[in-house]
């Protein structure tokens, strides 16, 4: 189990999207604050779905050959087949002639908004905007099929166990670590922060679509291949 959720966290905390909506968010007014929010709701989802996963199961793991163990795995395996195959679907996109990534081209078209976009009174209402708005965009911007490939790995959890309380610590703290190293650095050195995310955005904008592939063409094979392994066993 502390494999797979270690596995997962990784992949979670490499995902492009969410570092680069947290570099638009941190860039407006009130960056630092609006960036709390959005760590703060990113754990906040993490921590749900773990809660509820404990909740269903009493914190006690299925047995093996049990019919719940089994739907367990079923699901798992299917997260995983879906996994490879949304990787396999970007990658024909990115192959495609003449097609612009969906991500990049949305993200391309919010940078010029950004740039081009009303000034003085009504840009200063925009960066004043609600705080709720950082955490619901940490809420769109999780990759909720790893979050769900997480929730079917801590169907394995025993509770009565002090250890997997420190795997579910570790789980959250990997999985949401990039966004804390930019908070912090936002914090503690918040001009030189905000440009160099800004350009870590352009960056990821122009790599988004291969990092996507290779995150989710990696933990699909990986739980595919563990969850037949386990059926089959």
């Amino acid at each position: 189990m502390v494999l797979d959720l270690m596995l997962i966290a990784l992949a979670i905390t490499l995902y492009p999207l969410p570092l680069m909506a947290f570099a638009l968010v941190v860039s407006s007014a009130r960056g630092v604050w609006k960036g709390l929010v959005f760590v703060l709701a990113w754990l906040a989802c993490l921590v749900a779905v773990i809660a509820a996963v404990l909740a269903l199961t009493d914190g006690q793991p299925p047995p093996p050959r049990s019919p719940p163990g089994v739907a367990g795995l079923a699901a798992k395996l299917a997260i995983g087949i879906g996994l490879v195959f949304y990787g396999l679907h970007r990658r024909r996109l990115m192959r495609a002639p003449g097609t612009a990534p969906a991500d990049a081209s949305a993200e391309a078209a919010h940078g010029r908004k950004g740039r081009d976009g009303p000034s003085g009174e009504a840009a200063a209402d925009r960066d004043e905007g609600s705080l709720w708005a950082s955490a619901g965009l940490a809420v769109l911007v999780q990759p909720w099929g790893m979050v769900a490939a997480g929730a079917t790995t801590v169907l394995e959890a025993d509770a009565a166990q002090p250890a997997t309380y420190m795997a579910l610590f570790g789980f959250c703290l990997l999985a949401s670590a990039s966004l804390l190293a930019a908070e912090l650095y936002i914090v503690f050195a918040p001009e030189v922060a905000q440009a160099r995310l800004l350009r870590l955005r352009t960056w990821l904008t122009e790599h988004a679509q291969q990092a996507i592939v290779v995150l989710c063409l990696v933990l699909g094979l990986w739980l595919t291949g563990k969850s037949l392994y386990q059926l089959t066993s």
